[in-house]
Formats: structure tokens, sequence, C-alpha cells
């Protein structure tokens, strides 16, 4: 009788190492939750996590300092300049892993992000995947923008507000990267204080890179908790996205025009209704036609102090988007030009 010949079993790679990093300022209401949404993830790979420091004025670093005694995966790097591009590029050169997810201080990340973010990375190649931005308030108001953010009439179709299929996409919100196209791009272009993430997948796709869409990632992120904070974000996000623009000629399409053309538009009818006939605030009293009925399916299913306070939140995002994008001064976008040294170089890893 013949002996079965032996049979090795066929080995079975670990999991990919992966590092978290997250730019943190003034985050002491959501910083341990975010941490704990990270540590308690469904993944079997070695994982750390680098929080980056700004100068925060509230109970941030001690609470920072309590994550690292808690436990060994967590460690902070310093981040004097506060600023978000400054922080990641910190993080990511402390940091040692292949696998790089970018976390903000108030993103819960859900329990099977890292896993699924790393198969998609192997499944389609892409260079960075990211997935929903999916906007939840604790309050009347913050459940207000967050229906608005999660709304076509708030932000058009971008994918990773509203959903959608999984597919190529020009950027994601926050994302995971492959640690080598994030060394090729020199990391984060530190002049851009907002719409970083933006411009950083832009040059990943001019340089043959693939970013991935997918609603399978899912992040909750908490908006802001004010009138006036959410204006000021705004007006930046449409500041800084004209500054892109100026930067990487073709990277602005129909959907980021919409917001300064509907501030135009206002102000004209305004102007015109105030001085030469009533029939200028057709314009301005369409706009809040538009934006009152777009409310009512936004605001599916929340209270009626929310419902009411969806409008507020829309025109906030509208004006101050597009104020933003028309008073951006040109002297940011050469700036930026200026800056164009790497700011990531190799490490280990």
């Amino acid at each position: 009788m013949s002996e079965k010949p032996d049979v090795q079993p066929t080995p079975v790679s670990a999991p990919t190492p992966v590092s978290v990093i997250m730019p943190v300022l003034n985050e002491e209401r959501h910083l341990r939750d975010a941490i704990h949404a990270i540590l308690q993830q469904e993944y079997a790979g070695e994982m750390e996590v680098v929080i980056a420091l700004g100068p925060s004025t509230d109970r941030t670093d001690e609470i920072a300092a309590e994550l690292v005694r808690e436990d060994p995966r967590v460690h902070t790097v310093p981040n004097p300049t506060g600023r978000t591009p400054a922080a990641l590029n910190a993080a990511i050169k402390a940091s040692r892993h292949p696998v790089v997810v970018r976390v903000d201080g108030h993103g819960m990340l859900s329990p099977n992000y890292i896993a699924t973010a790393v198969r998609l990375l192997e499944e389609t190649g892409a260079q960075n995947v990211g997935g929903v931005m999916h906007a939840e308030g604790e309050n009347d108001w913050e459940r207000a923008v967050a229906a608005a953010m999660t709304s076509k009439i708030g932000v058009g179709n971008a994918a990773f507000h509203t959903g959608g299929a999984a597919g190529p996409a020009e950027t994601v919100y926050l994302g995971v990267f492959r640690r080598e196209a994030l060394e090729q791009q020199g990391g984060y272009n530190e002049e851009f204080i907002r719409a970083q993430d933006w411009e950083l997948n832009f040059r990943i796709r001019e340089a043959g890179g693939g970013i991935w869409f997918s609603p399978e990632l899912r992040v909750s992120y908490r908006p802001r908790p004010s009138v006036k904070a959410l204006a000021k974000q705004y007006k930046d996000y449409g500041r800084w996205r004209h500054v892109v623009a100026r930067y990487h000629e073709g990277s602005i399409n129909l959907r980021y025009l919409a917001p300064p053309t509907a501030v135009c538009a206002i102000s004209a009818g305004l102007v015109v209704g105030a001085l030469v006939t009533p029939w200028g605030l057709v314009i301005p009293g369409g706009y809040l036609a538009a934006i009152a009925a777009g409310s009512v399916p936004a605001g599916k299913g929340l209270a009626l102090a929310a419902r009411l306070r969806i409008p507020v939140a829309l025109a906030t995002m509208h004006m101050s988007w597009g104020y933003g994008f028309l008073t951006s001064p040109r002297a940011l976008a050469k700036k930026v030009i200026a800056s164009r040294r790497p700011a990531v170089r190799a490490t280990a890893g």
C-alpha cells in the first residue's frame, strides 16, 4: 500500500498592517469616541494610530495623553502650525505601515471600515479608496445640517455625500491610501489649508493612479454646531476649491460653479429689485422657494424643529461656498505654486 504524500498547507498571508493618521485641533468633544471606533475595528492585521496634535485650547491634548497611556498602539506627534495638511504629513512621516488610513477627530469609522478598505485596495488596484461621509447630528441644528449635507440640493451629485454605485471617482472622503502613492506625490500640499484631499487626489489621478468610491465604506461625521461655524467651513471650502482650479487646469466642473453663480444672480436680483423694478426679486424669491421645496424630502423623518432649520443650513452652505469661491485671492494660488517641493519622503514599512 503506497504512502500518502506529505501535503503542506498553503500558508495564509497575514492581513496588511495599517497606519491610521488623525489631525486634531480642539476635538475634546469627539476624540475619545473617534479613537475607540478605530481601536475596536474588526481587523486582524497590525494597526497603529498616530494623532497629530495642533495647538488646542481645550482638553484635546489631555485626552490624547490618556489614550496613549491606555493603548500602546496610539502615538502622538506635534503639529505646531495647527494646519490640517501639515498635521497629516507629520503623522504620515511618523507612521510605518504600507496602508495609510486618514480619519478626522470627529469622524467615527464603521466597525469593518478598515478591513473593507484593505480588501478594496487589493480588488481594484486603486491608490486610494473611500466611501460615504455619513453626516449625523446630535441636536436639531446639527440634524438639519446633516440632512442638507446628504441631499442633492445641498451638495449636488457628490457620491461621497449622497451615496451611489461603487466605481472610479474624482475624490473621496478622507481616504485609505497605499503608502507609495503618498510618497510618490510628496504627501499633502501644506499650502492647501482646505481642499487638500481634492488636490492630492487630482495629482494621484494625473499620475495614472486610481481613486475608488464604494458605499461599503462609511464614516459618521459630526456637522458644525452653529450657523457661524458652518458658514466659515463652507466659505473656506469655496475659497480653496478656487485655488485648486487655478493650480490645476481642467479640475473645475459645472457643479462647483453653481454656488458662485447663485450668489451673483441673487445679489443682482436684490440690487435690481431695490433700485429698478420689483421683478428683480424673482431670482432671490425663486431661490428661497427652491430650497424650501428641496428641504421637504431632505427632512423626511426628522422632528419639525430640525426640518425648519434645513433651509437655513442650505442657504448658509450655498452662499458661503459661493462667496468664498468668488473672493478667493489670486495671491493664494501664487503661494501654492511656489511650494511644490515634496513634504513626505520614504519611510520604513
